[in-house]
């Protein structure tokens, strides 16, 4: 009987196990998403709403765009370009760019286009040789731009993903701009968790892109007498026909190969708060959309927002005098009983000097309940 109970009970911790690591005892809803790996996370907070599989690689194929937008982004912002800067295409970008087995709209050897037109080209169809154009006059070289992009994935913290070119198609894809060194069939991979980072840094740092990103349509003037018309391939945009009930989306990606399958990641407001939604290697076009809007609704059904001026527990921890944290909105389980949220703080030093300081950041306050996540935000002393 003993025995019988021992095997049992190993049966149950291993079956308690299997369900952690899987990700549904983590604050993570049980809705199971059809793709390969999924993640939501708020863009403020970084608190993670939803998660499978969101660690392991995979070829992210466009979704890559999202992070040379980035690096382009920082570089306007520091001045080494600027939107209306022109921008002259070679031989190797107009046969790229020409080239209609990929993502594109035409542009001609020889002429000149505007940084703000390529972006809007890159970030609304996709468009490949936009992107070429871009990273080349960015950097000078594709190996140049590479660098460049890790930097940036690494500020958005992400230390470990595979990088070989600012487009994400196949390495031999990209013709003579291919890396000599590197496998023909080498494609970029990130995580779930990886390409959410990146788009949490762009969107919170640079949110200036949604203004570009939210447009359905826009005119690219190929040349003086030529002018397409371009349509948003993002179909969770507002008035389309995979738009979310509960809020609304205005950016980011889509993207596709045939190692990565169909990829999405989304951007959007629901109750109150910008989040980021990832969904990598979906099985067809509108999959991608569907099971975004399945993975949203697990959260929206499942979770409610508060404010942490709301929350006992941040107040009691918070009783040393001077220290503040800002009026943050969190999620929690929708049937949390607020005496259930537990708040943690975690001083960087004991022996705090109030004397001068104001804003100084001191400390981190950790605030988690059943159900969900646990979220950690600053803890600043604001001087008297």
């Amino acid at each position: 009987m003993k025995k019988q109970f021992k095997n049992w009970l190993i049966l149950v911790m291993l079956g308690i196990a299997i369900i952690t690591s899987s990700g549904i005892m983590r604050g993570v809803k049980a809705d199971k998403i059809d793709a390969k790996a999924a993640y939501m996370i708020d863009a403020g907070t970084g608190q993670v709403l939803y998660q499978q599989n969101a660690d392991s690689k995979y070829p992210i194929a466009s979704l890559t765009k999202i992070l040379t937008l980035a690096v382009i982004m920082k570089d306007i912002h520091n001045q080494k370009l600027n939107w209306d800067q022109k921008i002259k295409v070679n031989k190797d970008v107009a046969d790229m760019a020409n080239n209609w087995q990929y993502s594109n709209v035409q542009l001609n050897e020889g002429e000149s286009y505007t940084v703000k037109s390529l972006v809007e080209s890159m970030m609304i169809v996709s468009a490949d040789g936009s992107t070429e154009a871009l990273a080349l006059a960015d950097a000078g070289s594709v190996q140049a731009f590479n660098k460049k992009m890790k930097e940036v994935a690494y500020e958005a913290r992400v230390t470990d993903a595979e990088i070989y070119n600012m487009i994400g198609l196949p390495n031999s894809d990209l013709g003579n701009l291919k890396l000599k060194n590197v496998g023909d069939d080498q494609e970029n991979k990130f995580s779930a968790k990886d390409i959410a980072l990146i788009s949490k840094y762009l969107v919170n740092n640079y949110p200036e892109v949604i203004d570009i990103t939210k447009q359905k349509n826009v005119d690219f003037k190929i040349s003086a007498d030529q002018t397409y018309n371009m349509e948003n391939i993002n179909y969770m945009l507002e008035g389309s026909y995979a738009a979310p009930k509960n809020g609304t989306i205005d950016g980011l990606k889509t993207g596709f190969t045939d190692d990565a399958g169909y990829c999405f990641v989304g951007t959007g407001t629901f109750n109150g708060q910008r989040v980021i939604t990832v969904v990598l290697n979906t099985s067809d076009y509108n999959k991608q959309f569907a099971e975004t809007n399945k993975m949203i609704e697990s959260v929206m059904n499942n979770d409610k927002v508060v404010n942490t001026k709301d929350i006992k527990s941040v107040k009691q921890a918070l009783k040393k005098e001077n220290l503040k944290v800002n009026d943050t909105n969190i999620w929690v389980a929708k049937n949390t009983d607020p005496k259930q949220i537990k708040a943690k703080l975690t001083l960087a030093n004991e022996k705090i000097k109030v004397k001068n300081a104001k804003n100084e950041k001191v400390g981190t306050i950790k605030i988690s309940s059943s159900g969900v996540s646990p979220v950690e935000l600053n803890v600043n002393l604001e001087a008297k």
